[in-house]
């Protein structure tokens, strides 16, 4: 039925996959920065490594396993959860949303702190014990509003570890000597394994084995967050507040613009694509499956993201996830077969990955380096939280009326951004935000 099946994918944006956030979704792409991470350290960094017997690289790749392995549960199965506990697909659409716009601010805000102290540390392991918290508590919600109030405290705690972790693993990297995306490797195929285990896991039990799942998985966090190296930066020099500085930029906010519109139209297919397979007779397992087949296309493209970005430029890969995005959800709205959904899902390379690389070059290369976490997490919040939030709104509509014209809608949101691309070309230098 529809609105059982309408719980198996709104959960998607409230990360985003990133970037985060959950961005991300948040948030979030494979190798990234590898060739383009400078090798020698930021002055003022100090890093603290503790008295862990495991190497620094595993520790580091630990964080991201264990973290997008609760991302590859959640978002595919975690809105036929909320559906079992009898939610409809429009309160669905309200919980997911509730968890977006919080990281929306929340994320920034922990961001800059993290900046101000130069410490990101303590905040991570203090959000990895709240998610824990959050995710518990939803076993004990009884109804609408005790779930909008845990879906308000979900977004206060995971969305906004991921931009912290990407500015201490990028620190790290850039200390050391060692490539990022060997690191952040282990976070897409980790969401490969959970996303396609938990389809086959799925198939033969009800949707509250879910819920076991993503504890097991909350706890690993905790743990991996204490094993993070503590990287201490030098504080801001400026007065101004670093989310002032960065969201006075003009070509900050047209690169916010851009991404966001591309990354954002990926919403109707984290909320509504299970769904929409399910109605059509696809299989849980052939769900996973199609799944797991975006993120390997994903962990492909970040092999080879050093001579991606050497060649494309920051701008060109926002040009080609816009174009890819534009063809993507066109197929995905005129056609449900497995084959041809196969065929389709390999341009999540491009759609996710290409969007997400040419973001954090961009951060990496436009933000000052004592604002480089709350440039991250603007990223998160705005370009991907506020963009997934509208659109994820607008395609449950869509979908719950029109079903598969949402995601023509998604088609045309990919294409504007991809015209602030154009205009991002034309007036960004390549430098610094100040400086260009």
């Amino acid at each position: 039925m529809l609105d059982h099946a309408a719980t198996k994918q709104a959960s998607r944006a409230s990360f985003g996959t990133e970037g985060g956030v959950c961005d991300i979704k948040a948030l979030y792409g494979v190798r990234l920065m590898e060739t383009n991470t400078p090798s020698t350290p930021e002055p003022g960094t100090k890093i603290a490594l503790g008295r862990w017997p495991t190497s620094l690289r595993v520790r580091l790749a630990l964080f991201y396993a264990t973290t997008f392995f609760v991302i590859g549960v959640y978002m595919p199965f975690w809105p036929a959860w909320l559906s079992s506990n009898g939610l409809g697909p429009t309160e669905i659409g309200i919980l997911l949303s509730i968890t977006t716009w919080t990281r929306v601010i929340a994320a920034p805000l922990v961001a800059q702190a993290a900046d101000r102290l130069g410490r990101r540390k303590p905040f991570m392991i203090g959000l990895a014990f709240m998610t824990l918290a959050s995710f518990s508590l939803y076993t004990q919600a009884s109804n609408f509003f005790s779930f909008a109030v845990i879906s308000f405290l979900l977004g206060c705690s995971f969305p906004p570890m991921m931009p912290l972790a990407e500015t201490t693993t990028l620190s790290v990297a850039q200390d050391r000597g060692f490539d990022y995306g060997r690191i952040r490797l282990w976070g897409s195929l980790t969401f490969v394994a959970a996303s396609w285990g938990g389809g086959l896991w799925l198939a033969e039990r009800t949707e509250g084995a879910v819920v076991p799942l993503v504890l097991i998985g909350c706890v690993s966090i905790v743990f991996s967050c204490l094993l993070l190296p503590d990287v201490r930066m030098s504080r801001p020099t400026t007065a101004h507040a670093p989310i002032r500085r960065l969201l006075t930029s003009p070509i900050f906010i047209l690169f916010l613009a851009s991404a966001g519109l591309i990354q954002g139209s990926h919403a109707a297919f984290y909320g509504f694509s299970t769904i929409h397979w399910q109605a059509a007779g696809l299989s849980e397992s052939a769900i996973g499956l199609l799944w797991a087949e975006g993120v390997a296309a994903e962990v492909l493209l970040f092999a080879f993201s050093g001579v991606v970005v050497q060649r494309m430029g920051v701008t060109g890969l926002l040009l080609i996830g816009a174009s890819a995005a534009a063809i993507r959800w066109t197929a995905t709205g005129f056609f449900t077969d497995f084959v041809t959904l196969a065929i389709v899902q390999v341009l999540h390379g491009l759609t996710f990955g290409a969007t997400h690389l040419a973001s954090l070059h961009f951060i990496q290369r436009a933000a000052p380096s004592d604002s480089a976490a709350t440039a991250q997490a603007l990223y998160s919040a705005l370009g991907l939280g506020v963009a997934s939030a509208l659109m994820m709104t607008a395609a449950g509509n869509l979908y719950e009326n029109y079903q598969g014209v949402a995601f023509f809608a998604m088609a045309i949101a990919a294409t504007i951004g991809g015209l602030c691309a154009l205009v991002l070309r034309r007036y960004w230098s390549g430098g610094q935000l100040g400086k260009s």
